[in-house]
């Protein structure tokens, strides 16, 4: 059938799926496409812990993206326990602020997102007082990181360059822990 005898409900459906097609379209862009696309802002992200990895556009201009800030809160999630919690949309605002410093698209490998409050009282019972009683990460205001083919000392310097929130440097560990909290470093 052609357009002319399309009857006109099934030419709206059809200009309302490329409507809707058209505003997913940021979210579902190859990497590589990204960059041509203006005030798009997306992370790639693994978990250490759990293998699972993200790789999507987050905000588009001032506006942040409701499904990715859910599928973010997600896939940062207590690894430990599987609660979700609500992550600060500023905190991926600071991950891209330091790839863009460090001029890398490469993907973060996450050591810890959110942590629910009982989770924080284990750790800090066994990690001999390496974690705060009053952790950011129990707010979605942390996150430890490190990013692929960089060196960590690297990463650490950039982060603190952007004076952004707490910086955390953890060399034995491998990581580095990105706060929206106060500016202060360790």
């Amino acid at each position: 059938m052609t357009d002319q005898h399309t009857p006109a409900r099934r030419r709206f459906l059809r200009h309302t799926a490329r409507l809707t097609a058209a505003a997913a379209l940021p979210a579902l862009l190859a990497p590589a496409a990204r960059a041509t696309v203006p005030d798009v802002r997306a992370l790639a992200l693994i978990h250490t812990h759990t293998h699972e990895k993200i790789d999507l556009v987050y905000a588009d201009g001032e506006r942040f993206l409701p499904e990715a800030l859910g599928a973010l809160n997600r896939f940062l999630r207590d690894h430990y326990t599987g609660d979700v919690g609500l992550m600060d949309p500023q905190i991926f605002e600071l991950l891209h602020s330091v790839q863009r410093v460090l001029g890398s698209s490469l993907a973060f490998e996450v050591i810890s997102g959110y942590r629910c409050p009982a989770t924080n009282s284990i750790l800090r019972q066994t990690r001999g007082g390496g974690v705060a009683s009053h952790s950011l990460h129990m707010e979605g205001r942390a996150i430890d990181v490190r990013l692929s083919g960089v060196p960590l000392a690297d990463l650490h310097k950039a982060a603190l360059s952007l004076r952004a929130g707490g910086v955390g440097f953890y060399p034995r560990e491998q990581f580095v822990h990105l706060d929206t909290g106060r500016v202060r470093n360790w």
